[in-house]
């Protein structure tokens, strides 16, 4: 469950939070944080990707704030779904689970006036733009980061299981709220990164969590960046 912390030179924008409390072996964002040189309060903006609590999960702790001085950025079409009292009440009571802990986490930033929702795509700071890819959620929404030639694709849950989704991009997950939306999503971003060379960064690619597509037959080959440990 990957996060990842941009350093615009004038900004730092993390792109999802992580799964905070969701589950046993999670909940290590605040420590890789300061271990790579950051505290939490030097976060300027948070970018959601969407709203289910692998992604938002981190933005919060025992109902505080884990970064006091971030705005955090989510599509409207996001915010409007799972910050609805009116859509939960209306959802299965499986499914209500999922409402309750979106509002929990950005209930804080709200509260702070700290919750700014953008509509479509747009450049949120320079360097960093939303990307619409609706289907895994009514406003799931990828991040594109540029600088100068190179550019960064962090696709949150564009896809979730790599061994099934890279050589057959037509696989779908029961948690998508739009399956053939998020089908056709998958396959547009897929083709566009690997034509365009994209590095691309998703939520569920195992460690580091950084890589490129080539495209493989009818499906992709994903090849991760090189890594070494400090000795």
């Amino acid at each position: 469950m990957n996060a990842y912390l941009v350093n615009t030179g004038t900004k730092l924008v993390l792109i999802d939070t992580g799964a905070g409390s969701f589950g046993p072996g999670v909940g290590q964002l605040l420590g890789n944080l300061e271990a790579a040189g950051y505290k939490p309060e030097q976060v300027d903006e948070i970018y959601i990707t969407h709203m289910h609590g692998d992604h938002i999960g981190g933005l919060t702790r025992n109902g505080k704030a884990n970064f006091p001085n971030a705005t955090v950025r989510a599509a409207k079409a996001e915010a409007d779904h799972w910050l609805s009292q009116a859509k939960m009440s209306a959802a299965s009571e499986q499914a209500r689970g999922s409402f309750k802990s979106a509002m929990a986490a950005l209930e804080p930033y709200i509260a702070a006036k700290h919750f700014r929702p953008f509509d479509g795509d747009v450049e949120l700071v320079p360097g960093v733009r939303a990307v619409a890819a609706h289907g895994h959620t009514p406003g799931h929404t990828l991040y594109l980061v540029t600088s100068k030639d190179e550019n960064l694709l962090v696709w949150g849950d564009l896809m979730h299981v790599g061994a099934v989704q890279f050589p057959d991009p037509a696989v779908t997950i029961n948690f998508d709220s739009d399956s053939p939306a998020a089908v056709r999503q998958r396959a547009h971003f897929f083709a566009e990164a690997a034509a365009r060379k994209y590095m691309v960064g998703g939520a569920h690619l195992s460690f580091p969590g950084l890589g490129h597509l080539l495209v493989n037959g009818g499906g992709y080959d994903y090849v991760p960046v090189t890594y070494s440990l400090p000795h």
